[in-house]
């Protein structure tokens, strides 16, 4: 059985709701042709960081929580991706591009050590 967590305490998570912040702040700046397209896609992704954090905390075994923090990994680079075309075409800066990338990249590395930790218990 899965030691239970609180994901309210979990760096990754509370790491994965600033995200949530700071893409829902960036996406306001977006062309309202946006709305339904990178806008809302990356507002999604954003949003499953760390609600497929918080709900793989309710599973029983670690196994089944590392399924979620796969999930949460993977979303966490599709939004990466969404980010780098967001900059490419010109909808941010390369100030709050690198600032944005660096905080994905810890907030990845951070969810492939917990899935690691908890493979070896």
């Amino acid at each position: 059985m899965a030691a239970r967590h609180n994901f309210r305490k979990l760096s990754i998570w509370k790491d994965g709701i600033g995200i949530v912040k700071e893409t829902y702040a960036i996406t306001k700046t977006f062309p309202r042709s946006e709305d339904y397209a990178l806008s809302s896609q990356m507002q999604r992704c954003s949003v499953s960081i760390p609600s497929n954090i918080a709900e793989g905390t309710s599973k029983g075994t670690d196994k089944h929580f590392i399924q979620y923090l796969e999930t949460a990994l993977g979303s966490a680079f599709e939004w990466e991706t969404q980010l780098i075309i967001s900059f490419e075409i010109g909808y941010i800066s390369e100030e709050t591009f690198k600032h944005l990338e660096n905080k994905i990249q810890i907030i990845q590395g951070m969810i492939t050590r917990f899935m690691e930790n908890l493979s070896k218990s």
